[in-house]
């Protein structure tokens, strides 16, 4: 029996949200990964299988590597199509927020959001929420959004209203935000909803193939590259290191999506309980990606000394200085959980 996460009050309030428009828009944050699109993607669907006029819109592009995902070439994103995207909010009776807590992280495209009259559904799995939501379901102990919007879907309407479309969005999601089941999906329930998806007709195995044997030539020289190179393991603090300056990715052509996933693997070192990936796309300005295993806290290492946050095992930040501060920040940062680190 899936546990009811999601509160009858909050269920009823989507319901009536749903019931009393016609167009949504679906938006996520900045940057979006598998989670973002997948629940975004699943969201719209749904909503037009009620007879709703729904459309995604995102504020940049996704990484090609999901680009298979049912209705994803429908997507809309505001960097390439500025003015399509703004009518589409502007025009919309409804927005639902995925995957993300702030307005802020939206980017460009926020202010657009911020400024519409219409009412902001958040769907969302990350600590802290705006206030600015007229309908909040926000549920740090969820996997990923992609459950959230799963259990949405089962409790508006029900499992079978669950379409194969829908289903394989949903699965790539969960999947992705939680490195193939390997981190934050240790509840029977997670289970249960995979179980639904394959009774939908979802082939977990392709989707694996799919997202994970996609890669491009850049992309496997790229991982060589840092493998050899740029790993660094501090064997004593138990954690890595990875650095990519905005020339050395240049050097290697790489495009959208081909740095995705190199920061967790430095954790299938023995002993390695932290990594660390810090990567200048723009020049003087240094994206940090954050992974664990255990107890170790990325979200307040990250909010500690990155400007960032997010979940224990799996945050962000960022640091808009040289690579060699953003390392200078790195290494204040072990020194500073360093009894959280070498803890037995």
């Amino acid at each position: 029996m899936l546990e009811w996460l999601i509160p009858q009050k909050q269920i009823e309030a989507l319901r009536a949200v749903i019931g009393a428009n016609e167009k949504f828009v679906v938006v996520a944050h900045k940057n979006p990964d598998g989670d973002a699109v997948g629940s975004s993607v699943a969201m719209m669907l749904f909503l037009r299988s009620l007879g709703k006029v729904a459309h995604v819109v995102l504020p940049n592009s996704f990484p090609d590597f999901l680009s298979w995902l049912p209705a994803a070439d429908e997507i809309v994103v505001y960097d390439s199509d500025c003015e399509r995207a703004g009518r589409l909010i502007t025009e919309a009776d409804a927005i639902f927020c995925l995957d993300f807590n702030s307005i802020s992280r939206l980017g460009e495209m926020g202010e657009l959001v911020a400024l519409s009259s219409s009412p902001k559904i958040l769907i969302d799995h990350h600590l802290s929420p705006d206030d600015c939501f007229a309908v909040s379901v926000s549920l740090p102990a969820a996997c990923s959004t992609s459950e959230l919007v799963f259990r949405v879907i089962y409790r508006i309407s029900s499992a079978q209203a669950l379409s194969l479309s829908m289903a394989q969005a949903i699965y790539t999601g969960m999947m992705t935000d939680t490195g193939s089941f390997a981190y934050a999906s240790n509840r029977k329930d997670i289970y249960l909803i995979v179980a639904e998806l394959i009774a939908a007709g979802i082939d977990k195995d392709l989707i694996y193939r799919k997202v994970f044997y996609n890669y491009s030539t850049s992309r496997l020289r790229l991982m060589g590259y840092v493998l050899y190179k740029k790993l660094k393991i501090f064997h004593r603090m138990n954690c890595a290191l990875i650095t990519l300056t905005h020339d050395e990715l240049m050097r290697f052509n790489v495009s959208k999506g081909d740095t995705e996933g190199l920061v967790n693997m430095p954790l299938q070192r023995k002993g390695v309980r932290f990594s660390c990936f810090l990567r200048e796309e723009v020049p003087g300005k240094i994206n940090v990606s954050l992974r664990s295993v255990g107890e170790f806290p990325c979200n307040t290492l990250a909010a500690d000394f990155f400007n960032g946050g997010g979940h224990k095992n799996a945050s962000g930040g960022e640091v808009h200085d040289t690579m060699e501060v953003a390392v200078d920040k790195f290494m204040k940062a072990i020194n500073a959980y360093k009894k959280e680190l070498t803890v037995e």
